[in-house]
C-alpha cells in the first residue's frame, strides 16, 4: 500500500477536490484505492452523499480503544463510494472533540497506521483528507504517511498557509524521526488575474525544490462534479482540470518508481 497524505492548514484550497481528483484517476487505473477521511467537516463523507450526521460508524471508531486497533474494526468501517475500485473510510462530526476527549492521553499518534496495516493488503493507495489545524488528526495523518501533497491556491494568503503547513509537517516529523518527501500543488490557478500569475511565481521561487512545476486551472467542472458526487475524471474526463490532475499524478507516479520502497511502521 502506498498512503500519501493531501494537507493544508488553510481551507479552500482544493484538498479535498485533490483527494478525490486523484483517488478517481488511481481506481481508473485498477488501483484498489482508500480514501480517508480526518476532518470534522467531513467534506470527503459528504462528496460522496453520506451524511456525516447519520452515520452510526465512521473513523472515530478507530480511537475508542485506548490507542490500539482491533484486527476486525477497519474494514467494517470502510464504505462503498458507488464507483469501481474507490472506498471510503467516512468522518462523522464527532471528530471535532477528539482533542478534548484524549487530552494528556498518550499512545493516540500512530492510530491511523495501526489502522491501514491491517487493511495493507486490501488496497494499493490510501489517500488522507486532513483537517486544516494540528491536532490528533494531523499528527496520525503525517505519521502514516509516504508522501505529502500540500494543494496550495494560488493566493497571497495561501502562501501563508503553506508556511504554517510546513513548519507543523516539521515539527511532527521530528518528533517521529522520519524524513517526509512533500509536493507543493498550485490550485485555483486563473491566468487572467495578475494576482494568480505573482502568486504562482512566488510559490515557484520560495519552494523551487519541492513544486509541481504546472498547476491545477480554476475550473466549474470541479464544482460541477462535487455537486453531483461523482470523481472528476468520471464526471468530465475531457475538462482542463481533468487533464491536470492526470499529469500530475503521472508525475507523482514517477516520483513513487524512482523512490525507494516504503511501509508505514506501527508500534
Amino acid at each position: 500500500m502506498r498512503i500519501w497524505t493531501i494537507s493544508n492548514q488553510k481551507g479552500g484550497v482544493g484538498k479535498t477536490t485533490t483527494v478525490v481528483a486523484l483517488g478517481g484517476l488511481l481506481a481508473q487505473q485498477n488501483y484498489r484505492v482508500l480514501l480517508l477521511d480526518l476532518d470534522p467537516h467531513a467534506s470527503l463523507t459528504c462528496y460522496f452523499k453520506y451524511d456525516p450526521d447519520q452515520l452510526e460508524h465512521s473513523l472515530f471508531d478507530l480511537f475508542s480503544h485506548q490507542g490500539k486497533v482491533p484486527d476486525y474494526l477497519p474494514g467494517q468501517l470502510v464504505v462503498d463510494t458507488g464507483f469501481h475500485n474507490l472506498m471510503l473510510l467516512p468522518a462523522t462530526t464527532s471528530l471535532a472533540v477528539l482533542d478534548r476527549q484524549i487530552t494528556n492521553q498518550g499512545g493516540y499518534g500512530l492510530v491511523i497506521s495501526r489502522a491501514l496495516i491491517h487493511l495493507w493488503d486490501q488496497f494499493d493507495y490510501a489517500l488522507l483528507d486532513t483537517p486544516p489545524q494540528l491536532g490528533v488528526l494531523m499528527v496520525n495523518a503525517l505519521a502514516a504517511s509516504q508522501r505529502l501533497l500540500l494543494p496550495v491556491q494560488t493566493e497571497f494568503l495561501a502562501l501563508k498557509g503553506l508556511e504554517r503547513m510546513l513548519h507543523t509537517m516539521r515539527m511532527v516529523c521530528q518528533s517521529q524521526k522520519k524524513a517526509l518527501p512533500f509536493l507543493v500543488i498550485p490550485t485555483l490557478f486563473d491566468r487572467r488575474t495578475q494576482a494568480s500569475v505573482q502568486s504562482l511565481l512566488a510559490l515557484r521561487k520560495q519552494h523551487m525544490d519541492h513544486i509541481w512545476q504546472s498547476y491545477i486551472p480554476v475550473d466549474t467542472r470541479l464544482r460541477d462534479a462535487s455537486q453531483a458526487g461523482i470523481p472528476p475524471s468520471v464526471f468530465d474526463k475531457n475538462s482542463r482540470s481533468v487533464k491536470a490532475y492526470g499529469h500530475l499524478l503521472k508525475d507523482l507516479l514517477a516520483m513513487q518508481q524512482r523512490a525507494t520502497p516504503l511501509r508505514t511502521q506501527a508500534k
